[in-house]
């Protein structure tokens, strides 16, 4: 498998676009907000020939979504995602009010909800969708165990775990999950977040201050 991470810069968010020799895709946390962030996401998408299949949230705070509607209208994708984050969509231009700025587009709905243990094919990958709640009521990990690594959107950050203050986060919910859910996978899986630079399980369980 491949892996192209775009940086996005209204709240620094890691894209990633994920293909392989089938030229198949999945594009997770489209947070494209201005323009030449979309045309970036969009040209490397055409160029490369590759066919997305699908468009995956994490989770649905406001840095993640941006790029919902440019998707659904380039690509015809609507998101799949946890249905417990779905509030979050309703509250989206509220939030972007917060940080005093409009959103461009309008949020569309999901196209799918996805659970914990989902199984997401393109080509011949496969991800697994982890339920890691904590961050958000719905926070999904995809995690690719052929390929030895998993994308945890705002749960778990290099030296770091997701904030857990904002609306349906718990701050002993989502430390409990992590340990249960990620810490049990191979110390050699790289942890590609949210936010941030790549990890491992291994490094996070031994030098994550929350975790000591």
């Amino acid at each position: 498998m491949k892996i192209k991470r775009f940086e996005f810069n209204m709240f620094p968010e890691n894209c990633y676009v994920l293909w392989d020799e089938t030229y198949e895709a999945v594009v997770i946390d489209p947070g494209c907000f201005y323009e030449e962030e979309k045309q970036a996401l969009k040209n490397f998408i055409i160029s490369n020939g590759l066919n997305v299949k699908h468009l995956l949230n994490t989770h649905l705070h406001l840095d993640h979504i941006f790029g919902n509607p440019f998707m659904l209208k380039e690509f015809g994708l609507k998101a799949e995602a946890n249905q417990a984050d779905e509030f979050w969509i309703d509250e989206a231009p509220k939030q972007s009010r917060m940080f005093g700025f409009q959103l461009q587009e309008t949020p569309v709905p999901l196209g799918n909800y996805l659970h914990d243990g989902d199984i997401i094919t393109f080509g011949n990958t496969s991800l697994e969708a982890i339920h890691v709640p904590g961050h958000s009521p719905g926070s999904l990990v995809y995690y690719c165990a052929a390929d030895r690594c998993m994308f945890s959107g705002d749960v778990l950050f290099q030296g770091s775990i997701g904030r857990a203050d904002l609306s349906g986060g718990n701050f002993d919910e989502l430390i409990e999950h992590i340990c249960s859910r990620l810490f049990t996978l191979p110390n050699e899986t790289i942890v590609y977040p949210g936010h941030g630079a790549p990890t491992t399980i291994g490094i996070e369980k031994a030098e994550n201050p929350f975790f000591r």
